[in-house]
């Protein structure tokens, strides 16, 4: 084990499966030469040069259809998208070709393309830099949607996401790259559909993803200090999303609280609350709690924007919540 931030365990992940695959490839926006803005391709192209390291215009429709058409072509594009709003562009792409072909052919289709993106508020962006837009590709049959929050899951699933034959959003968090954490030496793979335990507990389930696992693992250190046990759980994949893992977590506390950093209308967490209610309803002692954006447009101002997304206290709020501990507790915060 060695420690890694995110970024540098993604780039490992992509330059050992380009030396071990040479169908794999990338393209985006500033990705070669300047090894992407947020350095997670820097020595590529020196390694492997223009052809498989290749810079293109700012233009995320044409780069996506050039993605998608080259998987289904045989080869393993990864398309570096610098924001997931700008994705938007490339929407047809994605949903109705990316998505349905292999259906389509009757199974003998694969497009194993994969699209590398970041979302999420931080650092004053604005409203089209800063959504976090996951729920609109979990939508979508045909799409996995990966959300991993550490390093190690990152490279892990990355090499994973690079030896399948279906379309993949791999969904970072402008927020995650400079984190560290530990990282296993040499081959390391994370399945998809199989969640993480990231921080065990006995009086409250808390499903989070992406950036709101820090934030909700500080939560739970604080709270372990008034006698609350809080166990916190990273699907790590949403689709295929362990339910297993979910609901067995769920059993054992019977009480559950999810936590998104998109905005609550129409979001992943009200559907993972769904499955607790239908298959898991019996066990539980609260009613589940969703903690998410406000439905705004993420605003510019920094007080402002960290108004609008799920923090640390409204966390800390909604696990009290769950546990019946009344108002006097809760104004403490």
């Amino acid at each position: 084990m060695r420690e890694l931030m995110y970024r540098e365990a993604l780039r490992e992940a992509l330059d050992e499966e380009m030396a071990r695959d040479p169908s794999v490839f990338i393209i985006g926006e500033g990705i070669a030469e300047r090894g992407g803005s947020y350095k997670v391709t820097e020595g590529l192209l020196a390694k492997y040069g223009p052809g498989r390291v290749r810079d293109t215009p700012i233009a995320e429709a044409g780069m996506i259809g050039v993605g998608v058409g080259a998987a289904i072509a045989g080869a393993r594009p990864v398309v570096e998208i610098l924001y997931v709003d700008f994705a938007m562009l490339g929407m047809d792409m994605i949903v109705n070709q990316a998505a349905k072909f292999r259906l389509m052919t009757g199974g003998e289709g694969r497009v194993p393309f994969i699209m590398r993106t970041q979302g999420g508020a931080g650092g004053g962006v604005a409203a089209q830099h800063s959504q976090s837009l996951e729920a609109l590709f979990y939508h979508i049959p045909g799409l996995r949607v990966v959300m991993p929050s550490t390093p190690a899951d990152a490279k892990g699933l990355l090499k994973y996401a690079l030896r399948q034959d279906d379309p993949v959003m791999f969904l970072e968090h402008k927020h995650l790259y400079m984190n560290k954490g530990m990282v296993p030496e040499g081959e390391h793979i994370v399945e998809f559909g199989k969640g993480d335990i990231k921080r065990a507990g006995s009086d409250v389930t808390v499903v989070a993803w992406s950036n709101m696992i820090p934030r909700t693992l500080e939560a739970a250190e604080e709270l372990a200090a008034e006698g609350i046990s809080v166990e916190v759980i990273d699907p790590r994949t949403l689709v295929p999303l362990d339910r297993a893992m979910i609901l067995n977590s769920v059993a054992k506390t019977r009480r559950c609280v999810i936590v998104q950093e998109a905005n609550r209308r129409g979001g992943v967490a009200s559907d993972i609350s769904s499955i607790i209610m239908e298959e898991a309803f019996w066990h539980l002692d609260a009613p589940v709690e969703i903690v998410a954006g406000l439905d705004v447009p993420i605003p510019f101002n920094l007080a402002l924007e960290q108004a609008s997304v799920p923090q640390k206290p409204g966390i800390k709020a909604a696990i009290r919540r769950a546990l019946h501990l009344g108002p006097a507790a809760m104004a403490a915060e």
